[in-house]
């Protein structure tokens, strides 16, 4: 029988040198999928061996920055991050809480973990716009109307809250209406409409009704504000009013479209 010809030769080869057949790329596929599965098994089980189990990532250190009035002390013994747990597990929520609860001067503070073994406290402290007298020393009052905390000595440039509310009259009916609290916020609304280069020589604010507060100035110098709308408007009618009136006595900025002034 004579042999192949080169021509079917030829076809063979080019049949045994063509794509694999379908079932021999699936089982390729296959084992590939697997070994990849199985190297994120051991890569996942490493990862959380890493973040659980080791004591590489535990919490060594904490740090504080931002503080001014408050010490990073204070600020550490208030958060009471648990030294030793694992970084990962830490609850930074809980952390937020207790140092917000027991250092009210506080207004906010960001945990964040360092890694690997180091939580960082971010503070903001509150900042006084006015001061409260009570018993011989001053309570500080943020721009929020939140009293934070009570100091033996005045801060500088810090005006006092006098709440000269009357028993009887327009007074009265506006405190019935308002509360005490809502009061409080409107002074810290004019407090922080004051211009500030007067800032420094504001002595007090002093508030009669909702649209009845006025400023004293530490010269003896008096501003009537009304209520604390239109602040803006009302300060720069004020700058300007004691600009073109430098030695009056008393200034008028209720209605800053007519602000008027008197004394000499």
């Amino acid at each position: 029988m004579a042999g192949s010809t080169t021509a079917e030769r030829g076809e063979r080869k080019r049949e045994s040198s063509g794509p694999p057949p379908l079932r021999a790329v699936r089982r390729r596929r296959l084992r590939l999928i697997i070994a990849s599965a199985v190297v994120l098994v051991f890569l996942g089980s490493g990862t959380f061996w890493l973040l659980y189990g080791s004591d590489l990532v535990r919490v060594e250190r904490v740090s504080v920055s931002g503080t001014d009035v408050l010490t990073p002390g204070q600020v550490r013994a208030a958060a009471d991050v648990p030294l030793g747990e694992q970084l990962v597990s830490v609850d930074t929520g809980a952390i937020e809480e207790r140092a917000a609860e027991k250092l009210p001067r506080i207004d906010t503070i960001d945990v964040i973990r360092s890694w690997p073994d180091e939580i960082k406290l971010n503070v903001t402290e509150r900042t006084p716009v006015l001061l409260v007298h009570q018993g011989g020393k001053f309570v500080e009052v943020d721009d929020d109307g939140v009293r934070f905390a009570t100091v033996d000595k005045a801060p500088k440039g810090v005006p006092a809250l006098e709440l000269d509310i009357s028993r009887t009259g327009s007074a009265a009916a506006s405190h019935r209406r308002f509360g005490e609290d809502r009061l409080v916020r409107e002074a810290v609304r004019v407090a922080g409409a004051v211009p500030e280069s007067l800032l420094p020589d504001a002595r007090s604010v002093k508030v009669r009704s909702y649209d009845d507060i006025s400023l004293e100035l530490t010269d003896g110098r008096t501003v009537d504000w009304g209520s604390s709308e239109k602040g803006k408007r009302k300060g720069r009618a004020l700058t300007a009013l004691m600009k073109a009136e430098p030695g009056a006595r008393h200034f008028d900025v209720s209605v800053p479209s007519a602000p008027a002034s008197s004394g000499s």
